[in-house]
């Protein structure tokens, strides 16, 4: 990790803050190794790294500070989810964030990101407006955030709203299985099985130009077939090991979710806990005049 945000440090570096002019050639080679690390992933090379075998990361971020450490690890994808509205917001489901609360976050998001491509999702209900307002919606994301993707619940029946997306040049990743936008409709957060309703979703939105998939709690042996069956990246989160890539919101895997976290997650750390030893201290650093000290102090 240290070595990743060495490398971002010095990618980020505008060129005039090199000390004098590139006119030798140690110096045009540092450039050119610069602009290497810092080679943007965009929308065909991630399709492409499904033929290639390579397996993509993806997470979610919300802000400027979480995106850029996000990006530095050298995270493939990085959405920037409707799950803003229960992980930063606290609400309980996805329904209430709103387009103008995305589009704040995402541009956030993208002036932090220096490499990965970047997704933002399109809020309930913009997706079910029609065409245009969808069109009109995602035109918004593009224009006022430095993204270059949307990402769309919905399968067959979304059909013609990602052709109408793709066909205005904005890029569009589907999303099919558990769809946390028709939670109600679906009756909870629950493992969506149909077979041949799933398979048919993910063929529509291939069909329909989307340049990736995400295939959510579904069982993996579906999940797998799919993958197979498309000529597009799947990416899962509860789909199994055979999909193209893989997606998982921030704060589960940093252990700053409270309570229980989906069955699908894997905690990598536990932040939250981290959190409240580090505020515990100060607490009592202050209550007990051990904060500040004389190194703290101006004289």
């Amino acid at each position: 990790m240290a070595e990743h945000l060495r490398r971002w440090h010095n990618a980020r570096r505008c060129p005039l803050d090199l000390p004098g002019r590139c006119h030798n050639q140690a110096a045009r080679v540092t450039m050119a190794h610069m602009t290497t690390e810092v080679s943007r992933i965009t929308v065909p090379r991630f399709m492409a790294f499904k033929q290639a075998g390579h397996k993509i990361a993806m997470l979610t971020a919300y802000d400027y500070g979480m995106a850029s450490l996000v990006d530095a690890a050298g995270i493939e994808g990085i959405l920037v989810g409707d799950s803003m509205s229960m992980v930063v917001q606290g609400h309980p489901t996805t329904l209430p964030v709103t387009l103008d609360e995305m589009i704040y976050h995402a541009e956030m998001v993208g002036r932090a990101v220096q490499r990965a491509l970047v997704v933002v999702d399109m809020p309930f209900p913009c997706g079910h407006l029609g065409s245009y307002q969808a069109v009109e919606a995602a035109g918004r994301i593009l224009k006022e955030t430095r993204c270059q993707a949307v990402k769309l619940e919905g399968g067959s029946e979304q059909r013609e709203v990602i052709r109408a997306l793709v066909s205005a040049g904005i890029p569009v990743m589907a999303h099919c299985g558990l769809r946390p936008q028709s939670v109600h409709q679906l009756g909870g957060y629950k493992v969506q099985r149909d077979a041949e309703r799933l398979m048919a979703d993910a063929l529509a939105a291939e069909e329909a130009g989307a340049f990736a998939v995400v295939l959510e709690c579904i069982p993996a042996a579906l999940a797998g077939q799919i993958s197979r069956r498309l000529s597009i990246p799947t990416i899962g989160i509860g789909a199994g090991a055979e999909c193209d890539g893989q997606v998982l919101v921030l704060h589960d895997l940093l252990g700053l979710t409270p309570g229980s976290v989906p069955r699908f997650v894997r905690r990598y750390a536990d932040l939250g806990q981290a959190v409240l030893q580090a505020v515990g201290q100060f607490r009592d650093d202050v209550r007990h005049g051990r904060f500040p000290g004389p190194e703290h102090t101006f004289r």
